[in-house]
């Protein structure tokens, strides 16, 4: 029936592996528990092996890291099972019914997408900016995310069949964060696969620190780039901002006002009272500049 795959880098999945196969014990259902290892510390290694034990267990260290699109597509051909139930591993459930919600509304035709939640209380100051953002962005109400389906999907917590799956795989020219959700909802939404959201959501736990988030924002910016130019029909809300901009002329100017005002952007990002409009204008700053670099790959 259900197969939960986790692709594993530098987490600990001890606690949440024992939750799911507890639920699933729970629910009375055919199921397996699929976890490759990425190329995680030796440390992280070591406390996740433990989970061996567990019945309808399968854990695998991979040899080499294959990037964020390539090892969901090899946990995706290994999986057993004609549902696919993928996860992050900084991940934790909410409800003691998180595997039993999908179970109930399992569909041959279609996605499911269960959400995704934060802690309720702020962390530490350097953890704060992922925070914010993410409580302020990511952690949307279901009826909300209903209103643009596709949009809305993350791939942190989503069933598929295995039959869908296989057909529309992840692009593996994409190793590195970021956007590989836009463009798995772009393909659906092309082949007329629903994305149907449900409220049942992850906790996502691993928190980055201002920088390390800083930089992968720089990351998704570079993917952008890169599939605005292999998938014409790539469209986020950022990248149609800049092309109005571009059209009329303006993408110079907003760049030297981004140069001269970045310190004064990384200055709010590193504080308690975050701007999200500037840190949309430094995404925008961002995506020029790269696409200055880059021969212009935004026409």
């Amino acid at each position: 029936m259900l197969s939960i795959l986790i692709p594993v880098y530098n987490y600990n999945i001890t606690k949440l592996v024992n939750d799911l196969h507890q639920q699933c014990e729970n629910a009375e259902i055919v199921y397996e528990i699929v976890c490759f290892d990425d190329g995680s510390s030796d440390n992280f290694k070591e406390e996740n092996r433990t989970i061996q034990k567990l019945e309808n267990l399968v854990y695998h260290e991979l040899p080499q890291n294959l990037g964020r699109s390539k090892i969901r597509n090899e946990l995706g051909k290994a999986a057993k099972f004609d549902y696919l139930l993928f996860m992050d591993c900084d991940s934790q459930t909410v409800s003691e019914n998180y595997i039993k919600n999908y179970i109930e509304k399992l569909d041959p035709s279609c996605l499911l997408y269960g959400g995704r939640v934060y802690q309720p209380n702020p962390p530490e100051k350097e953890f704060y900016f992922h925070w914010f953002y993410g409580t302020q962005r990511e952690q949307i109400p279901v009826e909300k995310r209903k209103i643009q389906p596709y949009h809305s999907f993350m791939t942190n917590n989503f069933l598929i069949p295995k039959s869908i799956f296989l057909k529309f795989p992840f692009d593996e020219n994409l190793t590195q964060y970021g956007h590989e959700d836009t463009l798995f909802g772009l393909q659906l939404k092309e082949a007329d696969i629903p994305i149907i959201h449900i409220n049942n959501p992850l906790e996502h736990e691993g928190l980055e620190t201002t920088d390390s988030f800083l930089h992968k924002t720089k990351q998704g910016i570079e993917n952008l780039l890169f599939l605005s130019k292999e998938y014409k029909l790539i469209d986020t809300k950022l990248l149609r901002t800049y092309k109005n901009i571009k059209n009329w002329k303006l993408s110079f100017l907003i760049n030297i006002v981004f140069q001269l005002s970045k310190k004064s952007l990384l200055k709010n990002f590193h504080s308690s009272s975050v701007n999200l409009k500037l840190f949309d204008f430094y995404k925008l700053g961002l995506l020029i500049d790269a696409d200055r670099k880059n021969n212009a790959f935004l026409k």
